[in-house]
């Protein structure tokens, strides 16, 4: 356990250096707030990663029933960009906090400073789920819209 989270927190530290990085898939041995952690360095380097690879990054972790409904990479890939997401690209840096738990679903209020110095929190949620690759893993089902907390200082 202490190894996996070891390698998690190095992979974490790393990903600003690589430009051509390999994604993150889905495992048992990562926990709920690995997944939530890892979207959010994604979404935070996807400007310094070729073809949107931070997205993509996001995408992997999407909860399989949340990608039919909303549609495939290319769509989601637009989602990000549109209005309400793209705070979180570039975004100098992140907090994460615990709202609330069950053993199959955890909620986080994260706060995230963008590169304009604006505050937004989301609300992102992430639930046990399976895939072709992965059973019962943590999955992304849910990131709420951004509350706007202004300008900081």
């Amino acid at each position: 356990m202490e190894l996996k989270k070891f390698i998690v927190i190095l992979f974490l530290i790393n990903f600003n250096n690589f430009s051509n990085a390999q994604t993150i898939k889905p495992a048992n041995n990562l926990t709920a707030f690995d997944v939530v952690k890892i979207q959010l360095k994604a979404l935070q380097n996807n400007g310094k990663l070729k073809n949107d690879l931070g997205i993509k990054q996001v995408w992997i972790f999407a909860h399989p029933n949340n990608k039919k409904v909303t549609g495939p990479y290319e769509r989601f890939r637009i989602m990000i960009y549109g209005k309400q997401y793209n705070y979180l690209l570039d975004h100098n840096s992140h907090k994460i906090n615990l709202l609330m738990n069950t053993k199959e679903k955890y909620i986080y209020r994260i706060e995230i400073l963008t590169k304009n110095k604006k505050l937004f929190y989301y609300e992102w949620q992430v639930e046990k789920g399976s895939d072709n690759n992965c059973n019962n893993c943590w999955f992304t089902t849910a990131v709420s819209i951004p509350i706007d907390q202004g300008n900081t200082i």
